[in-house]
């Protein structure tokens, strides 16, 4: 019925798709072709470029060097993902059985870190994890007062504390990452999850399944499209992310969307930029292109 009704209303169709169709066109599709046919081109000089329609730019982009942050890339964003997974799940299980009263403040609570720039939020994290920050000083604490502890009761007290270097290092990306991506996994896992069908896991309580494994065999099937939802929408940004890594990361910290800026800054080199930049863009089709095709959850009876 609705479709017979956009035959009809071809005017209205076109009013409403005609300026959204002109912004894609404009403001993607143009530039992406543009740094496409960088990728295909050569460096001229400091600032020429000429294009050949060479494919030496993605054959540079597959040496060893590359493939090792291409793989490097990948496997923080998969850890990041998987991190996200296991942490954003309860939450997303305890806001969908919280009251009516608290559900929308706990959404708010995911929700409120998109208020406020990227970039503020970063340098917040940085001001956290510092060698003078909270989490030093916390540790700090902690340590002094163990070491205390251990005096009182007649043992040898610990060393002075010495503040941890939690920044400039893989684990100061990863953990930035998550704190950046996990509410994109949260809130498809709490559309899922909102949507199930309640007297199925009182059904399998009341059969004798503990909560684990209710869990595990009613709950997850049920919201597995919210879980790979969860799952594309966090790692495909990962994968690209840019200025965690270049703010909170060390010289080995580094990911593929760091080289990427530096070819187009530093480097002065646009068609290798542009040609890793289309390769990056490619392993994300991939992967959407295997979300797309996975066959469908069978639902639970």
């Amino acid at each position: 019925m609705a479709e017979q009704d956009w035959k009809t209303s071809k005017r209205t169709f076109a009013a409403v798709s005609l300026p959204t169709l002109f912004w894609l066109i404009a403001f993607f599709l143009i530039p992406m072709f543009i740094v496409w046919q960088y990728s295909l081109g050569e460096k001229v000089g400091e600032t020429g470029f000429d294009f050949s329609g060479t494919l030496d730019n993605y054959k540079r982009a597959t040496e060893w060097l590359y493939l090792t942050i291409f793989g490097k890339s990948f496997a923080v964003a998969a850890l990041v993902t998987l991190i996200c997974l296991i942490v954003g799940f309860p939450v997303a299980m305890a806001i969908t059985f919280a009251s009516e009263k608290w559900r929308p403040w706990l959404l708010l609570g995911i929700m409120l870190p998109f208020w406020t720039n990227l970039l503020i939020r970063t340098y917040a994290l940085m001001m956290l994890l510092g060698t003078q920050g909270f989490a030093n000083k916390g540790l700090g604490a902690l340590w002094e007062g163990t070491s205390w502890l251990k005096t009182l009761v007649g043992l040898q007290p610990l060393p002075t504390w010495e503040p941890v270097q939690l920044l400039f290092n893989n684990f100061a990306v990863v953990f930035g990452l998550v704190y950046v991506h996990l509410p994109f996994m949260v809130l498809p896992l709490y559309a899922a999850l909102d949507r199930l069908d309640r007297s199925l896991i009182e059904a399998s309580l009341d059969l004798g399944a503990g909560h684990f494994r209710t869990i595990m065999r009613i709950v997850v099937p049920l919201a597995a499209p919210g879980i790979i939802a969860g799952v594309m929408i966090t790692l495909i940004p990962a994968l690209g992310a840019y200025l965690t890594p270049d703010l909170m990361g060390g010289t080995d910290s580094q990911m593929i969307a760091n080289v990427i800026e530096r070819q187009f800054k530093k480097a002065n080199d646009w068609p290798f930029g542009a040609a890793l930049s289309f390769l990056l863009i490619y392993a994300m089709f991939i992967l959407i292109a295997i979300q797309s095709m996975r066959k469908k959850v069978p639902e639970v009876r």
